[in-house]
């Protein structure tokens, strides 16, 4: 047999497809881009179409396919979001997980840790349940307090350390800065005028979602051990167990006045989280 035959009786036809063809080589490839599109909507989200197209290396059509198809899936979902830097106009689409989409991360054991506490809470009462959350979460704080030591003194960086071993441990951990340092008010106005600037940490995952659902002891005591770990007082805005799309807490860096003559030097401000609201 010639080269050239034995090419022509192995090569791919309509009526003789190669086994594992094409098509499923083709779907496998989507399955895996899918999945790759996922994993970026929950580290980023809420996210636009546009910055995961950049961030991936996809088309504006490819994008889209792949999102419409998560969408249709049911594991990822459109938030509306203002600018936020003048809050006007019509809102952007982003990009969040879904509650199914989180259920896809991993929530191994959940409803017989849920049965389980359900069961402590009725047989010993509601103090319990939060000396348990208490003491898993003195876990973490042991564990993750040598990383954010090391990181300094520096509040910025501390909270960057916390959301690395937030992460490392399947909380999709990351922060952002938000806030000016101050604008100059009008002659007619207060003398002075200040911001007050601050760091975002934000959870793109919840591997206890359901558990802190049932028992907010939970968000509790995590949010007091991110205060104990950097020093200030935070405050919880949002949470996935509350039905946010991220958990996100707010750390004050300090109030910086907008003029020299703003008042004493040192002047700080912060949210204490025994004065807010739950989520």
């Amino acid at each position: 047999m010639t080269a050239d035959s034995q090419a022509a009786t192995t090569a791919p036809s309509p009526t003789h497809p190669m086994p594992g063809g094409a098509s499923r080589v083709a779907a496998d490839a989507d399955a895996r881009t899918r999945d790759r599109v996922l994993s970026a909507v929950l580290e980023r989200g809420p996210v636009s179409a546009a910055e995961l197209g950049d961030s991936l290396g996809f088309t504006s059509a490819a994008m889209r396919r792949h999102l419409d198809s998560l969408s249709q899936d049911g594991l990822i979902e459109v938030k509306r979001v203002r600018s936020s830097a003048s809050g006007a106009g019509r809102p952007a689409r982003r990009y969040v997980l879904s509650k199914r989409g989180q259920s896809t991360r991993g929530n191994d054991y959940l409803d017989i840790a849920t049965a389980a506490l359900t069961t402590l809470g009725q047989a010993v009462g509601p103090a319990a349940v939060e000396d348990f959350a208490r003491t898993r979460f003195a876990d973490m704080e042991e564990r993750y307090r040598p990383l954010v030591e090391a990181a300094g003194p520096d509040l910025e960086d501390r909270s960057r350390a916390l959301a690395g071993a937030l992460s490392a441990d399947g909380f999709v951990g990351s922060t952002k800065a938000v806030g000016v340092a101050g604008v100059r008010a009008p002659r007619s106005g207060p003398a002075s005028r200040s911001a007050m600037p601050s760091i975002q940490l934000c959870q793109g995952h919840c591997p206890i979602q359901g558990l802190a659902s049932a028992f907010p002891a939970f968000c509790d005591q995590e949010t007091e051990v991110f205060a104990r770990l950097l020093g200030v007082d935070v405050r919880r805005l949002s949470t996935l167990a509350a039905g946010g799309h991220v958990c996100t807490t707010h750390i004050p860096l300090g109030r910086i006045p907008a003029a020299p003559a703003a008042g004493p030097a040192g002047n700080q401000a912060t949210f204490s989280i025994h004065q807010q609201g739950r989520p």
